[in-house]
Parts: structure tokens; C-alpha cells; sequence
């Protein structure tokens, strides 16, 4: 009877292996290839600002993503989002700061400085553009796909998704945490 219990926990472990490998590969997929398109609006998710208050190389990718897109035409506004990191500084104005000075017109910018997570974006996002029907979000491409789930679950019918061209070692942790983010966002909203 124990060998037979010990089976199906090996069985068990065996799908689960296969199945966190499938998703990890359509995470991955789907993140780093960025979607054709346009929509009115980019929102870009905030992360690390140092403690002198320089944006980290990670975030500038995404901020540099988010330009692409505006300066291309793909998207006529932008939405910039995160929350007080850590460090001291309000990553939505400093998403800001630097957009500005790269030449996005401060009418064609938001801020959100009480995003402190991918939900909070969302709903942050939908208040202040409740009729918007399509949206880029840009982040890391281990982020992309819970991006677009959290879009989807207020309400915007068309996400599409642009990652930031940075990588790093941490990412083989980021994509671990992203499966389980992922499920937990699909099951608890």
C-alpha cells in the first residue's frame, strides 16, 4: 500500500514538472515576442529606482521600450506605474521624469504612483481610462503574460505586449515566481 501511495506522489510530481516546464515555455514565448499593433495607450510597470534616485538598467529598458512604441506611432499615450519602492522614490515619477526628458509630451503622459503591484496597475489603469479598449503593456518578458491576464480581468478586450531588452541571472528566479503569480492572479480575480 505505501509503494503504491509513494507511485502516484512520483506520478504527481512528474505532472506537475511537466506542466510548470510547458507554461515556464509559453511564458517565456509569449513575452519575449512582442505583439504588432497599436492602441492608444502604453502602460509601462514600474521597478527598481535606486537609492540616488537613478533608474535601474532593468527599468530603463522598459521605459526605452515604451518610447519605441510612442515614437513609432504604435501608441499616442503613455501610462506610468509603480509605487514607493524601498529605496525612498515614487517609481511613477521617476518613469515620468525620464520619459520627459526623452521627449514624450507631459499631455500625452500618466502617472501612477500608487501602483505597488500588477493588479494595482490594472485597476489604476481602468479608472483612469475606463473606456479604453486596447492597451501595450511593457515590462520584463518573464512578466508579459500576467500583465495582459491582469488587463484582461478589468475589462480591456486587446493587450498586446512589448518587453524591455534587458536580462539578467535574477531572471531564472523571476520566471519561477511568474508561474505562481500567474495562477494566482487566474484564481483569486
Amino acid at each position: 500500500m505505501l509503494k503504491k501511495g509513494w507511485k502516484w506522489i512520483k506520478r504527481g510530481a512528474w505532472l506537475f514538472l511537466a506542466w510548470f516546464i510547458i507554461h515556464e515555455t509559453i511564458i517565456i514565448y509569449d513575452g519575449v515576442s512582442d505583439d504588432l499593433g497599436k492602441a492608444n495607450v502604453a502602460v509601462i510597470f514600474g521597478t527598481t529606482v535606486y537609492p540616488d534616485g537613478t533608474i535601474s538598467d532593468r527599468l530603463k529598458a522598459r521605459l526605452d521600450k515604451g518610447l519605441e512604441l510612442y515614437n513609432s506611432g504604435s501608441v499616442k499615450e503613455i501610462f506610468v506605474s509603480g509605487g514607493l519602492g524601498v529605496e525612498g522614490h515614487l517609481e511613477g515619477t521617476k518613469m515620468a521624469e525620464y520619459l520627459l526628458e526623452n521627449g514624450v509630451s507631459i499631455s500625452d503622459l500618466t502617472v501612477d504612483d500608487q501602483g505597488n503591484n500588477t493588479r494595482l496597475t490594472a485597476l489604476h489603469f481602468k479608472e483612469k481610462f475606463p473606456v479604453e479598449t486596447s492597451v501595450f503593456v511593457v515590462s520584463q518578458y518573464y512578466h508579459i503574460a500576467r500583465a495582459k491576464l491582469a488587463m484582461k480581468q478589468v475589462g480591456v478586450q486587446n493587450v498586446y505586449g512589448a518587453h524591455g531588452d534587458y536580462s539578467e541571472k535574477a531572471d531564472a528566479y523571476s520566471c519561477t515566481r511568474e508561474f505562481f503569480g500567474y495562477y494566482k492572479y487566474l484564481l483569486a480575480y
